[in-house]
């Protein structure tokens, strides 16, 4: 028997369809038994159009907070009372804190790699980063880079659309006073290209170039001189666990232990959120642990980054 729930018990939840899948309750439940946290957390199958009523819901059940995933981030966004200066930018929500009734939105989704990129004794303080694509995930590292310290944040992306709209959130968070240097470009400019990843301390795949099975084995870079032994390279592709764009950096001068894939990503975003629902650090190498053995049985990982890696 779980002595864990009582009376007291506060609940937490997923908000997102479809919503079977998900892997975030064993991960969230890990930790609240690891600390003894008399709080639960379950998977609620929301559609947009059920936000308004999801998040009443959580005020009258004091749930504690939720995640969010598809369809619902950004009609979440528009309906919290208070939002994180990284949710607002990014307009998009993944994370959401019940304090007494008040809703505050947070997204973690650039949070993840900041983390994991500290977890491998990467900063990106006072870096100069190079960042492919535009989509969701992309956003979100960019937005998240720019408000902890980078120093310059270079965005290339194929569709003009897409650039246009990471192109608007940085003039806001310039004319917010944000301090990081933000250039967009087309990833059809090439020489360009290279010409900043050679430049640049840390390059960053944001799109899904290189995911299993429909692009596995590509990669944006087809210029190998411009990986060096001082640059980091970080792929938010997890399947496979090594990209080209990863095999390329290291057999052309990166260190090994400066190419890192997307899988500590899903983690750290769950670390993000922990924190903000308890104020605590995530049990990092107990869940990590954890995970390895649940994945080993099938096991799903904790969120879906393949919806945010459009470009």
């Amino acid at each position: 028997m779980d002595t864990r729930i009582s009376g007291k018990t506060r609940l937490l939840g997923v908000f997102g369809t479809p919503i079977k899948h998900s892997g975030s309750p064993i991960m969230y439940n890990f930790c609240f038994d690891y600390y003894g946290i008399d709080c639960a957390y379950l998977a609620f199958d929301t559609d947009a159009s059920q936000v308004k009523d999801s998040l009443a819901a959580m005020r009258r059940l004091n749930m504690r907070g939720a995640n969010v995933t598809m369809p619902c981030k950004q009609e979440v966004c528009r309906n919290m009372d208070k939002l994180s200066d990284a949710a607002r930018f990014v307009g998009a929500v993944n994370t959401i804190v019940n304090d007494n009734g008040v809703l505050t939105g947070h997204i973690t989704d650039g949070m993840g790699v900041v983390l994991d990129l500290k977890d491998h004794n990467v900063s990106i303080v006072d870096k100069d980063i190079v960042l492919f694509g535009a989509g969701g995930a992309a956003t979100a590292i960019m937005v998240q880079c720019a408000l902890d310290g980078a120093k310059s944040i270079t965005v290339f992306n194929r569709s003009k659309e897409g650039l246009d709209h990471v192109a608007g959130i940085g003039q806001k968070m310039m004319d917010d006073g944000i301090k990081c240097k933000l250039e967009f470009h087309s990833l059809s400019d090439t020489d360009l290209m290279h010409d900043k990843i050679r430049e640049c301390d840390i390059l960053i795949n944001g799109t899904c170039v290189g995911m299993a099975p429909a692009l596995d084995g590509q990669s944006l870079v087809t210029d190998m001189s411009v990986f060096h032994e001082d640059m980091v390279v970080y792929d938010v592709i997890y399947h496979p666990l090594v990209t080209k764009l990863m095999a390329d950096a290291v057999a052309n001068g990166c260190k090994e232990e400066n190419v890192i894939g997307g899988k500590g990503m899903l983690l750290w975003q769950g670390a993000g959120a922990f924190k903000l629902y308890t104020g605590l650090d995530m049990p990092a190498q107990e869940l990590k642990e954890f995970l390895a053995k649940r994945e080993e049985e099938g096991f799903e990982p904790p969120v879906d980054v393949a919806e945010n890696v459009p470009y």
